[in-house]
Parts: structure tokens; sequence; C-alpha cells
């Protein structure tokens, strides 16, 4: 049977990410508060900032949804193969 290694990130990584993404989305949002412009086009931006931080939270679900999907699909497809070797024998002689 063979051993697949599940890969795992640090929590360097997974630190680095998080004050990437807070980093970001302070400064987008400091941009917007100071920047010299009507109300309504301020609005207007922070609607469309919002939007690409919620599709993207979604993409990235469904990457990661899809991702495992085919990991299981084929664990699945490895374990069916196998059972099919493991009770294959090829000097096995039919008794006709």
């Amino acid at each position: 049977m063979t051993k697949t290694i599940q890969p795992s990130q640090t929590a360097a990584f997974y630190g680095q990410a998080l004050l990437s993404f807070g980093a970001s989305l302070t400064a987008m949002a400091l941009g917007l508060v100071y920047l010299p412009a009507p109300g309504w086009i301020r609005a207007f931006l922070a609607i469309g900032l919002l939007y690409v931080v919620t599709s993207t939270v979604t993409l990235c679900k469904v990457v990661r949804d899809r991702h495992e999907l085919s990991e299981v699909t084929t664990r699945v497809d490895q374990a069916r193969l196998d059972k099919l070797l493991a009770e294959h024998d090829p000097f096995k002689v039919d008794a006709q």
C-alpha cells in the first residue's frame, strides 16, 4: 500500500499570509479614506474593494474544494486498484 505525504503549511506561512492580507486591506482602506474625491466616489470604490475581497475568498474556497475532491477521487481509485491487484493471482488456473 502506498503512503501519501500530506503537504502542510507552517505557522510562519500562515502568519505571513494573514499579515499580508491585513496590510493590503488596511492600505486600501486608508487610501480610500484620504482620497481627495467626493464621498460618493469613495463609497463606490469601497464597495468595489469589498466585492474584490469577498470574490477572492470565494475563489479560494472553490479552488480548495475542487482540489480536495480530486484527492478523494484519486484515493478511491487507488484503493480499487490496490484491491484488484491484491486479489489477482497470475498463476491461478481456471477449472473448466
